[in-house]
């Protein structure tokens, strides 16, 4: 199975249950935790284990081969992403701005744009007595998150067999790197605040979350802060919350510190253990 923590907005609480969760899960079951927030992944600061692997990462991108180019065109008026320009004589290349989508190489007459590979970021696999964290690191400048989340992916795949319960970390907000986190996840829990901002990005999560036709939960962090919109909108959308995580002071202080809840807090850990069994109790249901 696999479970994306997700939110509308950063600051919610996303890495807080991910690296709660995948402890307590732990304890029972086989378990990856992905951080999938490549461009600021913190999930390595609650954990404690030992470095597997290091793998630079990669995107291909088109290099103009002077001598073969004829300066047909072909490729800038095939590119979607406006990533190669003509001027005059010669052809500009913008990696920041490719897709690697081959598009402009594969059509090329003359094969003047063979496709090279480029850095955009760092995989890290640690692993420790408990589960594993696989977390990858967005090289500095670089402009796309999505194929570095994809290859991360990619990785988790290859390398955990379907018995293992894996948990992405997923970025905040609704655009692509999000998408990307979320879009082939068994089942996605949202993570809100109790708070006016909270509430209106939940509500683009849940659209999102709906328009791609995903099973999802609500959990509310910080319980107790703000007001009960957040319960009025799940209940008059039908959304099932399934844990609410309080407002401890205490509990910010431990996390500062890169200290994991459950293990400080009766209350906390009470909270993982609903969204755990809500959990086991989805994937009984759907049959995985």
């Amino acid at each position: 199975m696999k479970i994306a923590i997700a939110s509308g907005k950063g600051g919610t609480g996303k890495t807080t249950v991910a690296t709660n969760l995948a402890s307590f899960f732990s304890d029972s079951s086989k378990i990856v935790l992905a951080d999938l927030d490549v461009e600021e992944p913190n999930s390595k600061l609650f954990f404690t284990g030992d470095l597997q692997l290091k793998e630079n990462k990669f995107k291909y991108i088109p290099n103009w081969d002077k001598e073969k180019c004829v300066i047909c065109n072909v490729c800038s008026s095939s590119c979607n992403f406006h990533a190669i320009i003509r001027l005059s004589t010669e052809i500009l290349v913008f990696p920041e701005l490719c897709h690697s989508c081959y598009a402009c190489s594969e059509l090329c007459p003359k094969e003047a744009l063979p496709m090279v590979p480029s850095q955009i970021g760092i995989l890290n696999h640690y692993k420790n007595s408990k589960y594993d964290l696989v977390e990858s690191r967005l090289q500095i400048g670089e402009e796309q998150a999505v194929p570095l989340i994809a290859q991360t992916k990619q990785y988790v795949e290859k390398h955990f067999k379907n018995d293992v319960l894996k948990i992405f970390d997923s970025p905040p907000g609704t655009s692509c790197p999000a998408i990307e986190s979320i879009k082939d996840v068994d089942f996605v829990i949202l993570v809100s605040e109790p708070t006016p901002f909270g509430l209106n990005d939940l509500k683009l999560a849940v659209e999102t979350v709906r328009e791609l036709e995903k099973d999802f939960a609500v959990v509310i962090n910080r319980f107790g802060i703000g007001n009960e919109q957040i319960m009025n909108f799940c209940a008059n959308e039908d959304i099932d919350i399934i844990a609410k995580i309080p407002h401890i002071r205490e509990a910010a202080v431990s996390y500062s510190k890169g200290e994991l809840l459950i293990d400080k807090f009766p209350e906390l850990r009470t909270e993982i253990e609903l969204i755990s069994e809500y959990i086991f109790s989805y994937k009984e249901r759907a049959g995985l």
